[in-house]
């Protein structure tokens, strides 16, 4: 039994890291944004000893907020594997139902007659209000 050939080659370059590897660099990249929040956290600590008055703020601030988005980072998971951005959003909606059928005066779409509007009487329900074509 033979197989069919593919159509398309797969390139190195195009392959995912390898499950390891993409966690390792997570961790690295974990590790170094906490690098950088105790730096900023020993920074604002002599800031403010010096008396550098709200300019301890700044680096306090990135102390604060790198955790935050380190570990977003680092629990992120795997990179996407698709390159060509996003797609647009197609619904997979059915074809509406279209009866076999009909008289020309409506085109062979129901629900024009006054029949088709309301009772079996030709009557309309209470409340409801549709506009008929004139006659």
């Amino acid at each position: 039994m033979r197989r069919g050939r593919r159509t398309s080659a797969h390139l190195v370059t195009e392959a995912q890291r390898s499950r390891s590897e993409d966690i390792s660099y997570r961790e690295r990249r974990y590790l170094i944004m906490m690098a950088i929040r105790v730096v900023c956290f020993v920074i604002a600590v002599i800031v403010f000893a010096k008396g550098g008055g709200w300019l301890t703020a700044i680096p306090a601030v990135g102390a604060i907020a790198i955790p935050y988005f380190a570990v977003v980072f680092a629990n992120g998971g795997r990179e996407p594997s698709s390159t060509k951005g996003f797609r647009a959003y197609e619904p997979n909606l059915p074809t509406p139902y279209r009866p076999a059928g009909g008289d020309a005066a409506d085109g062979g779409v129901r629900g024009h007659g006054p029949a088709d509007r309301g009772y079996d009487d030709g009557t309309e329900p209470p409340g409801i209000r549709q506009e008929r074509p004139p006659q």
